[in-house]
């Protein structure tokens, strides 16, 4: 008797040899299906560099399953007879393989699993276990709390997982180091400092060729430069880029993680969340290869820890609070923004350096690290008012490593404060002084972040004051908010004017 065969669906992100799919599954009984659909291309208008990334690391991936024995069924963009939606490929795909039944691991995206759950025959679809804690997990740990502080939450991951813990004398596991959290030490600017690693290139071999040629004539009017292309799109060099954060950039990658230099777009940083959040590198293994550094005397505990609470404790908290508020969450807006997001955004086209900065950086690479992210685009949207699910879009469309279960939450929650307090204690709102301390691009910028009014201050230093005015109601009684509000109070009435009146001006302008 013929055993009944399956048709698995491999989504872009899902590129794991260990996906749930894909695990205990027959290869004799078993078709893949991968495809280059126009509707998860274009939803948003993702950059370039982040389509071809993805496109190419597939159609690799696949080679790599054939090669492991697996019958791949792989649908190229320009397919003529391609339908350019997930649930039409899937359906011409069981009709060409004459199969009746569907697996897919749980996709990232709200969307995509609405979508799903619509398709006829209904898919089995299974939860995604690369992630340390599963949506049931963080549920229970969720239930009853009055705050989701990730903080609590990353130390149960530090219990789970083992990293960085050490038994004290009665042989009660502790953190490492004596404390969970070496925040404080990783706030460094790094003006001066002489010398930062290279980030590994990877040279586009006759497949990445390809697919750069596709991206070129099919997305011109898409975001961003698209060449030149150097991201790894194997697991193999997935795997060397991180070899290489761990021995040159990981030693002194806690002390400036907060730092940004104009001319210096990676300084210490790792540049592996694309890799980690498409599947090549598993971001447990990735984790403890930190650790193992730690454990050898190579790195220090700041580093370490900096870097291991961004994966196992913001990476899987925001993700638990997506799947935990959504669909809701994505209409978030309590502080009721709705300034249309400018076109500098886009252009790189504004006389504030640092926007410039990091929008002609993002243009670039598809790539800017967070505080780039957090206190310079989302803080000025955040001070300006700007609308926070076109920022959410932005964000969505211009990085190679955005999905919407890590970037919605990241944007609407910790940069945004939409969810007016779900993900972050305050909001994350900081004057021009903050930018100055950690970075160089005040210093070429026509604006004057010495002064704080007039046509010449720099427009996040009254802009700061003015954002605390228009939400008093709302956050004079936040705790963490209670100095500052201290602090605008005993300002005189004249200045108080002033910060209306530039902010008034410039607002008006954009």
């Amino acid at each position: 008797m013929q055993q009944s065969r399956t048709l698995v669906l491999v989504l872009g992100d899902q590129l794991s040899l260990t996906i749930s799919s894909l695990k205990d599954r027959e290869q004799a009984t078993t078709v893949i299906l991968m495809c280059e659909v126009a509707a998860e291309a274009g939803y948003v208008q993702h950059h370039k560099k982040k389509i071809a990334f993805l496109f190419s690391a597939m159609r690799h991936f696949a080679d790599e399953l054939r090669a492991l024995g697996w019958s791949v069924d792989y649908v190229k963009l320009d397919d003529p007879l391609n339908t350019h939606t997930l649930g039409g490929e899937v359906q011409r795909a069981l009709a060409r393989h004459t199969l009746t039944s569907i697996v897919v691991t749980s996709p990232g995206e709200w969307r995509v699993l609405d979508d799903m759950r619509g398709w006829s025959p209904a898919p089995q679809i299974l939860p995604d276990d690369r992630f340390i804690a599963s949506d049931a997990e963080f549920a229970a740990w969720a239930e009853g709390r009055k705050q989701l502080r990730m903080e609590y939450f990353y130390r149960d991951m530090r219990r789970k997982t083992g990293l960085l813990m050490a038994k004290d004398a009665k042989g009660v596991d502790q953190p490492e180091g004596g404390q969970w959290n070496f925040d404080h030490e990783n706030r460094k600017p790094a003006k001066g400092h002489a010398a930062f690693p290279q980030i590994p290139h990877f040279a586009p071999d006759a497949i990445t060729a390809d697919v750069l040629a596709l991206v070129e004539d099919r997305f011109a009017d898409h975001f961003g430069d698209l060449t030149p292309f150097w991201f790894a799109v194997t697991r193999a060099d997935a795997q060397a880029a991180l070899a290489y954060f761990l021995e040159h950039a990981l030693p002194q990658f806690g002390d400036f993680q907060d730092a940004m230099l104009l001319k210096e777009k990676f300084l210490y940083h790792a540049v592996v969340g694309l890799y980690l959040n498409c599947g090549l590198l598993d971001p447990l293994e990735t984790c403890r290869a930190v650790e193992a550094e730690y454990r050898k005397g190579r790195v220090p505990i700041n580093a370490a820890e900096g870097f291991i609470r961004q994966i196992i404790g913001w990476r899987e908290y925001v993700r638990g609070i997506y799947w935990l508020k959504m669909p809701d969450y994505a209409q978030s807006n309590v502080l009721n923004a709705t300034r249309p997001l400018p076109s500098f955004y886009w252009s790189g086209d504004t006389q504030m350096a640092c926007v410039r900065a990091c929008v002609t950086q993002t243009r670039e690479e598809a790539y800017a690290h967070h505080i780039q992210r957090l206190m310079v685009t989302g803080n000025f949207a955040l001070l300006a008012g700007i609308d926070p699910h076109e920022l959410h879009t932005w964000y969505l469309a211009v990085y190679a490593d955005a999905y919407e279960w890590v970037e919605m939450p990241n944007t609407i929650g910790m940069s945004q404060f939409a969810d007016g307090g779900v993900l972050a204690s305050k909001p994350y709102a900081a004057s021009g002084a903050y930018i100055d301390r950690m970075s160089d691009y005040c210093k070429n910028c026509s604006h004057d972040v010495k002064v704080k009014n007039g046509p010449k201050a720099c427009p996040f230093n009254y802009l700061y004051w003015d954002f605390l005015v228009r939400h008093d109601a709302r956050l004079r009684g936040n705790p963490r908010m209670a100095q500052m509000y201290r602090t605008y109070d005993k300002l005189d009435e004249e200045r108080k004017i002033a910060i209306a009146d530039d902010s008034a001006r410039f607002l008006n302008a954009l």
